[in-house]
């Protein structure tokens, strides 16, 4: 039976860190913009929205030259808000799940097939590889790793982003989205390789990433 999800990227920050001028969901990563990344792999995926705010009329012009379907929302806010207010925003009516990504975020293809194959809540992360990360805490409980806590400081891995939770538990914030899943944890933790894009040795370290065919740690 197929998971009542919906899929929640955002893509309303300005990407100031970058500093390219530009959001950081219309990148071109190897000639292709990460929203597009992302919507080539979601392929199958019914619910799909998409907020919008820097640069809101490029990324919806972008995107619905791929896909005619998503719901875009729009946060107003964007300039004093986090990823948090974004995903609360396009939560309503959301399916039973959330799965909320990045529009700043490369993602291996091999593992987001593992990310829409999952039918339970998890957060995820990987092996710390950019400038300045947030860090998971984990351990072990009758053979599942467990999300602890976020940390700035303590962490085997590093926080990318993409979580999966139930709908209802996404619906307030202001913040990021690691605020609205810390009251819930301990969440299975679920590793994945991405790269998250924050700065321009960010950028550099994912161009080389894909053009390696995702391979390799680009450190």
């Amino acid at each position: 039976m197929a998971v009542s999800r919906t899929v929640i990227i955002s893509c309303a920050g300005m990407g100031n860190r970058l500093g390219l001028g530009t959001t950081k969901a219309l990148l071109e990563i190897d000639g292709k913009p990460l929203i597009i990344r992302h919507l080539e792999m979601l392929e199958h995926e019914r619910d799909i929205r998409v907020v919008v705010g820097y640069q809101a009329e490029a990324v919806i012009e972008t995107a619905r030259k791929y896909r005619d379907d998503i719901l875009f929302v729009f946060n107003h806010q964007y300039r004093e808000t986090g990823t948090g207010a974004s995903v609360a925003l396009a939560a309503k009516y959301a399916g039973e799940f959330i799965l909320s990504l990045d529009g700043d975020l490369l993602v291996h293809p091999e593992d987001l097939e593992q990310v829409l194959a999952c039918d339970h809540e998890f957060v995820s992360g990987g092996e710390p590889v950019t400038d300045d990360p947030w860090l998971l805490q984990t351990y072990q409980e009758e053979g599942t790793e467990f999300v602890s806590s976020f940390s700035r400081t303590m962490g085997t891995y590093e926080w990318n982003g993409i979580t999966q939770m139930k709908s209802r538990k996404m619906q307030n914030g202001t913040g990021h989205v690691f605020q609205l899943i810390e009251p819930y944890l301990p969440v299975p933790f679920l590793e994945l390789r991405t790269r998250e894009i924050d700065t321009v040795n960010d950028y550099e370290r994912a161009l080389a990433w894909v053009k390696n065919d995702f391979n390799g740690v680009g450190k």
